[in-house]
């Protein structure tokens, strides 16, 4: 090995340096999301309760579809109170947020170090294969909060919030429990979009292909079912609108293995 070839070499030293300087950029860039989200306090949070309101885009898209198909048929109003019962709880939940929220914004960045850390060992193939599957994880990612956002969160928090086993008994919900359930269901699903991703990574190792995920497909749609079932209120509609997108991912799964076997 060359001397030129030496002095490219890293020590361990070296190493623990750039990744310390890479968490104080990464931590600097989402403290200065969490803050700039934590001062705009009404817009965020008009948006985090959005979905807690009987008149939710959710819920007029659904009556203009079902309009659509030629039947008439409109949501009940509800109102579910919202209260704190710890004197610092609205406060603490702000910050908490905050992070969670200003975590979610810096994600791209987030990814972009991670990737300018590791890339140096990787060839210029592995490279742009990385890129492609960072994006792709994100996208599916980013897929899948707005898919608790708009349909698992809304329907849930309804479903749930205005159950009753007697008439004498009114729900009031925490402030904690509502963010807790909302930011739980919101990484839950965009965990579950990873599907593709994870059957990619599985096709290339050998372990499953194209024709075993097309034998098993009955036997995957029970099991999406049970799943959705699991993270989804007992309602038959929120079921059907959280199984068909699982089922979607699947099939692509599929093409996905297909192609990884080309």
């Amino acid at each position: 090995m060359t001397k030129e070839n030496n002095l490219k070499l890293m020590t361990f030293g070296g190493h623990l340096e750039v990744l310390r300087r890479m968490l104080f950029r990464i931590l600097a860039i989402v403290g200065i999301f969490s803050t700039i989200i934590f001062c705009c306090k009404e817009t965020i949070w008009a948006i985090l309760l959005a979905p807690s309101r009987y008149d939710f885009t959710t819920y007029s898209l659904i009556e203009k579809v079902i309009s659509l198909c030629g039947f008439e048929y409109h949501f009940d109003k509800f109102h579910i109170d919202l209260i704190a019962t710890d004197l610092s709880s609205q406060f603490m939940t702000h910050i908490t947020t905050s992070i969670y929220l200003g975590l979610l914004g810096a994600s791209p960045y987030i990814l972009y170090e991670l990737f300018k850390f590791v890339s140096p060992a990787l060839y210029e193939n592995e490279k742009k294969y990385s890129v492609s599957v960072a994006t792709i994880i994100y996208f599916l990612f980013i897929i899948g909060v707005l898919m608790s956002y708009y349909i698992l969160f809304p329907i849930s928090f309804r479903f749930l919030g205005t159950y009753s086993v007697a008439d004498s008994i009114r729900s009031t919900i925490t402030l904690d429990s509502y963010i807790e359930t909302f930011t739980t269901l919101t990484f839950i699903m965009g965990i579950v979009f990873q599907l593709p991703v994870i059957m990619f990574f599985l096709a290339k190792l050998g372990f499953i292909s194209s024709s075993l995920l097309a034998k098993y497909r009955k036997h995957a749609l029970i099991i999406i079912m049970l799943v959705a079932a699991i993270i989804t209120p007992p309602d038959l509609m929120t079921l059907i609108l959280v199984t068909i997108p699982l089922y979607l991912l699947y099939e692509v799964s599929v093409r996905i293995a297909k192609i990884v076997e080309k």
